[in-house]
């Protein structure tokens, strides 16, 4: 996979999805998911370049992922 950056919603909800199968997404605090994808091995981006707007829109692309695989 290439470098994951906070443009890459869409692969770091599949990232988080693989990562965390049984989380639900929306349980998840902001702070947290921020850690998660940060500690994600593939993300290569500045942490301080996230917002919480990217941090909603990743949020609500891994719901997607997490309803589609229930």
């Amino acid at each position: 996979m290439p470098d994951l950056t906070w443009d890459s919603i869409d692969d770091i909800a599949f990232a988080l999805h693989e990562a965390h199968p049984e989380t639900d997404p929306l349980s998840v605090r902001f702070t947290d998911l921020h850690k998660w994808i940060i500690d994600l091995p593939d993300f290569n981006d500045d942490p301080v370049k996230s917002t919480e707007g990217r941090l909603e829109a990743i949020q609500m692309a891994w719901l997607e992922e997490y309803q589609d695989n229930q």
